[in-house]
């Protein structure tokens, strides 16, 4: 598959996870970035465009929120899908992510062929 893949999240550990369950999901391993916080995933899409973003909630530097905000505010990204992969179980903060546009979530932890089944979906999607 052709989609490019931009994780974004603080720990290592996870974002080696979510590269794995990408990968068997059938994304092309040189199509697969990450980045530590929002700040850097703004940074790694202006270099290069990424087609969906898993993103981490609770970070450092830009946390996910700040990230959806400035993503929205930018007209290149518009068609960039964004999936929620966080501990976050607060309601109301998750609501908010729904009101910016993000609609796809999944809890951490989760199971390698959860990711993956989220991963099909949103590739089912962009055909």
């Amino acid at each position: 598959m052709n989609y490019r893949i931009l994780i974004v999240d603080d720990s290592p550990l996870l974002r080696a996870t979510a590269r794995r369950a990408v990968l068997q999901a059938g994304a092309a391993p040189d199509n697969v970035r990450e980045a530590k916080n929002g700040r850097e995933a703004l940074d790694a899409l202006a270099k290069a465009p990424a087609d969906i973003v898993l993103l981490d909630i609770n970070m450092p530097v830009m946390d996910g929120f700040e990230f959806v905000e400035q993503k929205a505010k930018n007209p290149a990204l518009a068609g960039v899908k964004v999936a929620l992969v966080t501990t976050e179980g607060n309601k109301k903060r998750l609501d908010r992510m729904t009101q910016l546009g993000v609609v796809h979530y999944l809890r951490k932890p989760f199971e390698p062929e959860e990711l993956r089944a989220l991963v099909s979906e949103l590739f089912q999607e962009g055909k």
